[in-house]
């Protein structure tokens, strides 16, 4: 987005009071993988090329978290730690100041996993809502974050709870586990509980809607099994169990075309399902079922019939039809640094790829091959967290540190 273009956006929400909803942009980026739930960005003309390091707007140290961002409008969303707390910060996306933020819960100390919130926040008219690794659903009001309700989950799972919270219409839809549901969704506005679904311990993984002939379904993970619901009303459609190492199942479900994608690590693997409907009820059937993909806490990306992501192995590209593995890049460079559990999203047709060490590299998204066109180290320690790309603004973070760069024409 130019100058021109920012002035007028800016301007604008002058006069608009729900800073926050992501009606009125449609490349805002609102909760955890975009506007559309598959890491997909809408944005067009983004500018890839630099000489040695892309612009950065701002740098801001915000405290331990792998939280990602929602950014809305002129502001961004993310998490952080400070004085003891699990905290919801809110930052101008142009300048990275701080506006407000808010205790969540207690901070986290966990030497594995790491320290800090793991769920990314969600913005939807005028709330922001977030889920503390500790287990506290918390919304607030995006303006300024005073608080309008909250619940409070007691069966976290071994490193946490990781999940975002998916807001589908009026619900707020989180993963709990145990007696509070392997799938809970609240009134949004009022935070009563509306439906709960199954009783398995919690996964990992944030809920994941989609449309299957008119109907409306919510896809998770819990910890040994994948569910899917009927939104409205929380009925299972389809259970089955899915079994790894430590019950961590991590990685959002990817719909498309009639079929559903799953995958995790520990040696696990993925699969596709095709989805059919009859007499109003939900079968299915595999299509496929391998170890193309092993996501130990990554969520691929698919993009024009292939699936684009980093696993616990390397950065890989699968066809979506078969399974197959179109290519691999084990390491940027011949001795470069390993790629497994990077992340990315794609935007403008690139993947937009941060490795665990901090590397940035920008490459078409292509089946033909890895080939970056761009890349520069921005970060240190470890990078756990996705991209978010927002208003010609690129967020990229590692555990205690967010940096803002500037993809604008």
């Amino acid at each position: 987005m130019n100058s021109h273009d920012r002035f007028f956006r800016s301007s604008l929400l002058v006069f608009l009071p729900l800073l926050a909803s992501p009606s009125i942009f449609p490349d805002d980026w609102p909760n955890w993988r975009g506007p559309n739930h598959d890491g997909v960005s809408v944005e067009k003309g983004l500018s890839f090329s630099w000489k040695s390091k892309p612009k950065v707007l701002w740098k801001r140290e915000l405290g331990a978290s792998f939280s990602s961002f929602a950014a809305v409008g002129e502001r961004v969303y993310t998490c952080g730690t400070s004085g003891g707390k699990q905290k919801l910060i809110c930052l101008g996306a142009a300048d990275g100041k701080p506006l407000w933020e808010i205790d969540i819960e207690g901070k986290l100390e966990e030497r594995q996993g790491g320290d800090g919130c793991r769920a990314t926040p969600a913005v939807s008219d005028g709330r922001v809502y977030v889920l503390g690794a500790k287990g506290t659903l918390l919304c607030v009001k995006a303006e300024d974050g005073s608080e309008v309700w909250r619940q409070k989950f007691s069966a976290a799972p071994t490193w946490f709870y990781s999940g975002s919270v998916l807001i589908e219409g009026e619900l707020a839809v989180v993963s709990p586990g145990g007696g509070a549901g392997s799938l809970a969704a609240f009134n949004r506005k009022t935070g009563s509980l509306v439906w709960k679904a199954g009783s398995d311990g919690a996964g990992y993984a944030t809920p994941y809607p989609f449309t299957f002939e008119k109907t409306r379904y919510i896809a998770c993970f819990s910890g040994k099994e994948i569910l899917v619901v009927e939104a409205g009303d929380g009925a299972v459609a389809w259970r089955s169990p899915w079994k790894t190492s430590y019950d961590v199942n991590s990685a959002t479900p990817i719909y498309h075309d009639g079929g559903l994608f799953i995958s995790s690590g520990y040696g696990h693997g993925c699969a596709l399902f095709r989805l059919r409907k009859s007499d109003g009820k939900l079968s299915v059937r595999e299509v496929w079922n391998n170890q193309s993909i092993r996501s130990k806490f990554q969520t691929f990306v698919l993009y024009k019939g292939f699936l684009f992501g980093a696993d616990e192995q390397a950065l890989k590209c699968v066809q979506w039809k078969t399974g197959k593995l179109a290519w691999r890049k084990d390491r940027m460079g011949t001795r470069g640094s390993r790629t497994r559990h990077g992340t990315l999203v794609i935007a403008d047709g690139h993947l937009v790829f941060l490795a665990e060490n901090g590397q940035l590299l920008i490459a078409r998204a292509s089946p033909s091959g890895f080939k970056p066109r761009a890349g520069a180290k921005l970060l240190s320690g470890k990078c756990w967290t996705a991209p978010a790309v927002q208003d010609g603004r690129l967020y990229l973070r590692n555990q205690t540190t967010a940096v803002c760069v500037d993809l604008g024409k």
